[in-house]
């Protein structure tokens, strides 16, 4: 156990434990904890009042990592115990860590749950499209034709969209990044941090063995600028290395179109401005691919909400108020009862 005397200012290695970091070399998962660990220094985060909850799979040795508390709990049900932990002390940070296949498959419908009743969580999806600490079988968001161990002449599903799937599930904050925007993804998790609710990060995940380069085609630094936009609230929807590249919706039709600034009459008046708090604008957003399509990344959707964990302390409060203290004797004996 480290034995850690915190200085004044906390630095990224005070968030850091003694214990070897054990990833394949070159896996994007390196990068999301050096992201977390700098975010939550610049944030000064407590880490006597953090708890990491972490599932089953490559994203779940999370925990062990970080100098905060943690569980390493099974598979799909970190959500569920991340629930219990934030309603058992409601003043603690909980973030929830798993990969596609724990939380969108055995665990689909718990992250469900927690989305649904916007329980004050963070929940970090690392998406890699394959189960990889299983050796590489295709997962819920594996695309069509994805060739594996258990689809070795290619996938015939139709993936699942993580953003698509928190939006329709009630998310109340839907954001998304990828392990290599070192830039990018510390400002998501701040807006992740400072929102109240069940914070839903997707985060593009590569794994180098079983599904590498799998992001490449958005985000290559060759066509990065030309399949990524960057959302920002309030701002046009504007892309491309030349930033003339804009999205508008079609007329008479609720989609989105790709048009260029200075042809055909566009100006950038008509380029839609991004409203976090727009949900069908959010889903249109959280439904473009590339090549069609850039990739939306940002907080595509944040429209807060009351919180299940307040909601439930609120409760209580009320009852207290109402019927006074409780008494445990009576409640076991109240109702139907009988003498044996």
């Amino acid at each position: 156990m480290n034995i850690q005397k915190s200085p004044d200012k906390l630095t990224a290695k005070d968030y850091a434990t003694d214990q070897e970091v054990r990833w394949c070399p070159g896996c994007g998962d390196y990068a999301i904890l050096k992201a977390v660990q700098r975010t939550l220094a610049e944030l000064q985060v407590d880490p006597d009042q953090t708890v990491f909850v972490s599932g089953i799979g490559c994203a779940a040795r999370f925990p062990y990592y970080m100098e905060t508390y943690g569980f390493h709990t099974i598979h799909g049900r970190s959500p569920a115990i991340a629930t219990g932990v934030k309603l058992a002390n409601p003043d603690l940070d909980v973030w929830v860590v798993g990969g596609d296949g724990d939380m969108l498959s055995i665990g689909g419908n718990h992250t469900m749950h927690a989305l649904r009743r916007n329980v004050d969580l963070n929940v970090l999806l690392f998406n890699n499209e394959i189960y990889g600490l299983t050796k590489g079988q295709y997962s819920p968001t594996s695309q069509t034709g994805t060739q594996s161990p258990s689809t070795p002449y290619g996938s015939v599903d139709l993936p699942v969209s993580a953003a698509q799937f928190a939006l329709g599930a009630g998310g109340k904050f839907i954001a998304r990044s990828a392990d290599i925007l070192q830039k990018h993804l510390p400002v998501v998790l701040k807006r992740a941090y400072e929102n109240h609710g069940t914070s839903f990060i997707e985060i593009m995940q590569n794994c180098i063995v079983y599904n590498d380069a799998v992001f490449s085609h958005f985000t290559e630094k060759s066509v990065a600028a030309d399949m990524q936009i960057h959302v920002e609230h309030g701002q046009p929807l504007i892309f491309g290395s030349d930033l003339d590249k804009g999205l508008r919706l079609k007329k008479d039709a609720l989609e989105l179109e790709i048009v260029t600034v200075g042809k055909n009459g566009v100006s950038e008046a008509d380029i839609l401005n991004h409203d976090e708090k727009n949900r069908p604008l959010a889903m249109l957003l959280a439904s473009m691919k590339p090549p069609e399509f850039p990739i939306a990344l940002g907080v595509i959707y944040c429209d807060p909400s009351p919180t299940y964990d307040k909601a439930v302390y609120d409760q209580v409060e009320s009852v207290k108020t109402k019927n006074g203290p409780g008494n445990f004797n009576k409640l076991l004996r109240r109702g139907h009862t009988w003498e044996v």
